[in-house]
């Protein structure tokens, strides 16, 4: 599987952060002040209680897998903040309504790509390091690792940043020391500044993977 299952984990994890900020108001309320430390092991446990008896039913109905990645996600992240820090400089030019139809697109093309991935999740994959930072401060890192088939751990970290309302939700995935946010801002800053703004939206909207696809071989050759 080539660490499949762990990208699809992790980038699963993250990938809701650039999810649209019209979900944000409906998973407010499901969130609650827990550490950060208890959001990664409920959404690991609440992935497991989801996906273990349905692995057939979801993997023949991609849509409910994905709804089941809404549900379990979506509360516990950072929305607006992590599309902002997605599309980097671009942000401050767009406007709300691009900002908004990014984050969808985005997050429609990245989930589709990486849904099947989790229907190899089970219990106990995850493993929710000790906790040795501060919570008194506004940001902070859950360290994980992810089991493998062949039994060898993926680091992988989760960055946090605590809310107004002092509830903590997580803004980036770390994959072995790179970076969700800043590999995808990097592939959206370089396709931007090629085709533009409104261009890069609509190929998001009507290509999906492929377009990312397209971005991350631009992104390669120009390395």
């Amino acid at each position: 599987m080539l660490r499949k299952l762990a990208l699809a984990t992790a980038i699963t994890f993250g990938v809701v952060v650039t999810a649209p900020a019209f979900a944000q108001d409906a998973s407010a309320a499901a969130a609650t002040q827990q550490t950060p430390v208890q959001v990664v092991q409920t959404i690991a446990d609440q992935l497991a209680s989801a996906i273990e008896g349905h692995r057939d039913e979801l993997k023949q109905n991609q849509e409910k897998l994905i709804s089941v990645i809404d549900e379990v996600f979506l509360p516990h992240f950072d929305l607006d903040y992590a599309s902002i820090l997605v599309l980097g400089r671009h942000a401050r030019e767009a406007t709300p309504q691009q900002r908004e139809r990014f984050a969808k697109a985005f997050y429609n093309s990245i989930t589709h790509r990486y849904a099947e991935g989790l229907l190899n999740y089970t219990r106990g994959r995850v493993k929710v390091l000790p906790f040795n930072g501060s919570l008194n401060d506004k940001r902070t890192v859950v360290r994980t690792q992810v089991v493998l088939d062949d039994g060898k751990l993926v680091s992988i970290d989760y960055a946090f940043r605590k809310g107004r309302s002092g509830d903590w939700k997580a803004y980036d995935v770390i994959i072995e020391g790179i970076s969700y946010v800043t590999n995808y801002r990097n592939q959206v800053d370089a396709e931007i500044r090629k085709v533009g703004i409104n261009q890069l939206i609509s190929n998001l909207e009507s290509q999906g993977e492929k377009a990312l696809d397209t971005m991350a071989k631009d992104n390669k050759d120009a390395s």
